[in-house]
């Protein structure tokens, strides 16, 4: 499979361990390099981001809808496969389930999941979500995309972003956002992640505003893990693209520095 990867490298490496970013539903790897991937190599880190078959300039747009996890734990797998070391894995939203799917099989030095889908499955916090919105609900079903709930600069900004987020920096990333596997999404409410099998150090953060993940869930798939766990104040789903990303991503090479070398 032919898959699009945004790397960037450090001027001076101050780690051995590449970094691996996943993105979430209707996204691709252009959402890290706006900007974690610059500013992850400015810090000392190889970093790199995939987009997932069917997204960005990946192959498998033919085939997306019925995509399934384990075909997009399979890109992860070969694009980790192909770099010098076994890298962490860096997983946002349904990200963060393809990398809590991805480590029950295979090592890695550290993972972070970035408001993921948590670990109880997204049925209990989709339904009253998408009973809220019946007509939104009712074009997901036509159009078999969950996607839909980011068609627009309006809706992208009600599920994804702070409400004093910039309006044209979200009307730019909605002209980037994609389709999404609706097998994948399904999977979000009944492939739960089993986190007995998985050994690696984790963090796991989430967002106080974040309108599709509760922060309470978070918190619960942190324990399941047992994995620290940090809620970011004032801030949205997308926490990459949200106006404190930095502090975010400051955290983080926080965490990685006392994990890695």
């Amino acid at each position: 499979m032919k898959l699009e990867i945004i790397s960037r490298e450090p001027e001076s490496r101050r780690f051995e361990t590449p970094l691996l970013f996943v993105h979430g539903t209707g996204h691709a790897a252009w959402c890290w390099d706006e900007n974690f991937l610059p500013y992850f190599a400015e810090k000392g880190y190889s970093s790199h981001a995939v987009s997932l078959r069917g997204h960005g300039k990946s192959e498998g747009r033919e085939k997306l809808k019925w995509t399934s996890i384990s075909d997009y734990v399979a890109d992860v797998l070969q694009v980790a496969s192909n770099l010098p070391k076994t890298p962490v894995v860096i997983g946002h939203s349904l990200g963060g389930l393809v990398v809590e799917k991805y480590l029950e099989k295979h090592d890695a030095p550290a993972g972070i999941l970035v408001a993921p889908s948590p670990s109880e499955g997204m049925f209990w916090l989709g339904l009253p979500l998408m009973l809220r919105n019946p007509l939104l609900l009712l074009k997901i079903s036509l159009k078999q995309d969950y996607a839909v709930m980011f068609s627009t600069p309006e809706l992208a900004k009600k599920f994804l972003f702070s409400v004093d987020a910039d309006d044209e920096k979200i009307s730019a990333y909605v002209r980037r956002f994609g389709s999404e596997s609706y097998l994948a999404n399904l999977e979000m409410m009944y492939n739960l992640p089993n986190p007995q099998l998985v050994k690696t150090p984790m963090l796991v953060v989430g967002a106080e505003n974040d309108r599709l993940i509760a922060p309470k869930k978070i918190e619960k798939t942190a324990r399941a893990y047992n994995a620290d766990c940090k809620i970011f104040p004032d801030t949205a789903h997308d926490l990459m693209l949200e106006k404190d990303w930095q502090t975010v991503a400051d955290f983080m090479i926080q965490w990685l520095e006392k994990k890695i070398r």
